[in-house]
């Protein structure tokens, strides 16, 4: 047995039908040229004889009489069979059908009597390519440590022919300094962060109140998105070349996640104008920023602060927008970057609590909401990667829908590509597939609002 650690626990208290709390991805694959038909069968059947499943893979919530979610119980054997599962598409076999699949997979919760991962080996397409489907519980693991450890199972070299699972990778170890954290030194530190609240405090406050550099939440305008919503799940995704995304940034002098907030800013709002329902004022997004240190990328658990953006979709001009939202991110992480950990965590816990408000009867349709959407980036790899000759030729991160929160738009970049992944409550988002059209269309406005 070992304790829930608090900020785990929210996403399995917090879960219900209408709210799977899992993150995903799907990913596709072009096969070698040289295989046969029975390539994807054998890869299939080599990754259920990897069968040291790690600590991670195997633990879900202990159930003590009626009562759950205080500790983790871990299984002694895991059914690969159930956890690894492999699906084939209806014709024609297009991308829409394989969409169509994961919006399914998607939508459907996780048994909490089993340890709380799934992953799904699709064939079928008719282009030749398969996919993966992958979740995992929010309470295992963030996006960024589920996206590392899956990368470690690829690997830069078309020619390796290793089997490698995530659910069989050890963690890596963290460098050993040759310093050991005694009690006192915990209580030290516990000292030393106290001692920084005051002072930081009296910095937050100035920020927020006299310079006007935070955006808090329960500000935003109510949109379509800010609903109640049920349990189905709509999927959209596609790749851009990051070329282009860079060729902006260096143009306008902004950073590379501006550009994807305004490329999501310019598709929000066209979506919004189609639907006959873009409200007079600017939608306000929750941004997740990483607080993992270069060693601890693949820990488990859940170390996201958050910061607001203004996306700027009261204006028309793309090259205005785009400025607005990077004064608006520069300012808010300004701030942020300068509060010692302790207190960015509470700014954090702040700044997502409205999330769980949402829970509250009633409070969607009489509250403002805090926000308006969730846009993140989780950085992904530089180079191609293969798993046994087969190239990922996307990656597309799925988030989590929520009451309050119908639609969520997650990015990761993918060797020479940035991969967009859109999630939405069905009932609630219509046409999502629009957006993904809406993405084009914003890119190349700011392509001529920048002259490139």
């Amino acid at each position: 047995m070992k304790l829930i650690e608090p900020a785990d626990s929210m996403f399995l208290v917090g879960e219900s039908r209408e709210h799977p709390m899992h993150v995903g991805s799907l990913q596709l694959f072009q096969p070698p040229e040289d295989v046969g038909p029975e390539f994807v069968t054998e890869a299939y059947e080599s990754m259920l004889k990897c069968t040291d499943v790690q600590p991670t893979f195997r633990k879900h919530p202990a159930f003590f009489g009626p009562v759950t979610n205080l500790a983790w119980s871990f299984e002694k054997e895991v059914e690969l069979d159930y956890h690894f599962r492999r699906s084939a598409l209806p014709r024609p076999g297009r991308v829409r059908e394989l969409l169509e699949l994961a919006s399914r997979l998607h939508g459907s919760l996780l048994d909490r009597h089993r340890p709380l991962w799934e992953a799904h080996l699709v064939e079928g397409l008719n282009d030749g390519r398969y996919a993966v489907f992958t979740k995992f519980h929010h309470s295992l693991m963030d996006g960024v440590s589920a996206l590392k450890l899956m990368q470690r199972a690829f690997t830069s070299d078309p020619t390796d022919d290793e089997v490698r699972v995530p659910w069989e990778l050890k963690p890596r170890q963290r460098p050993d300094n040759g310093q050991k954290s005694s009690p006192l030194d915990m209580i030290s530190g516990a000292v030393g962060s106290a001692a920084a609240l005051a002072p930081s405090t009296l910095s937050l406050a100035r920020a927020a109140l006299i310079e006007q550099q935070l955006t808090f939440p329960f500000r935003a305008p109510k949109t379509m998105f800010n609903v109640r919503i049920g349990g189905a799940r709509r999927i959209a995704a596609q790749s851009w070349s990051l070329e282009r995304i860079n060729a902006v940034k260096k143009a306008a002098g902004v950073t590379f996640n501006d550009i994807v907030l305004a490329m999501s800013a310019g598709a929000l709002r066209a979506y919004l104008v189609e639907q006959s329902a873009l409200p007079d004022d600017p939608l306000i997004a929750m941004v997740p920023v990483s607080l993992r240190d270069e060693n601890d990328g693949e820990g488990g658990g859940n170390k996201v602060g958050t910061v607001l953006c203004n996306l700027n979709t009261d204006i028309e001009d793309a090259g205005r927008r785009l400025q607005g939202i990077h004064s608006s991110m520069a300012d808010s992480k300004k701030v942020f970057m300068g509060l010692p950990r302790t207190q960015q965590l509470a700014l954090s816990a702040f700044m997502a609590g409205g999330l769980f408000f949402g829970l509250i009867p009633g409070f969607i349709r009489t509250a403002p909401p805090p926000f308006n959407i969730v846009i993140s980036n989780v950085p992904g790899t530089k180079d191609p990667l293969y798993w046994r000759g087969a190239r990922m030729v996307g990656n597309y991160p799925l988030s989590i829908a929520l009451d309050g929160q119908a639609m969520n738009i997650t990015v990761t970049n993918n060797a020479e590509n940035i991969d967009f992944g859109l999630v939405g409550a069905r009932g609630s988002v219509p046409h999502l597939q629009r957006m993904l059209g809406h993405l084009e269309t914003s890119l190349k406005d700011l392509e001529r609002a920048v002259g490139v």
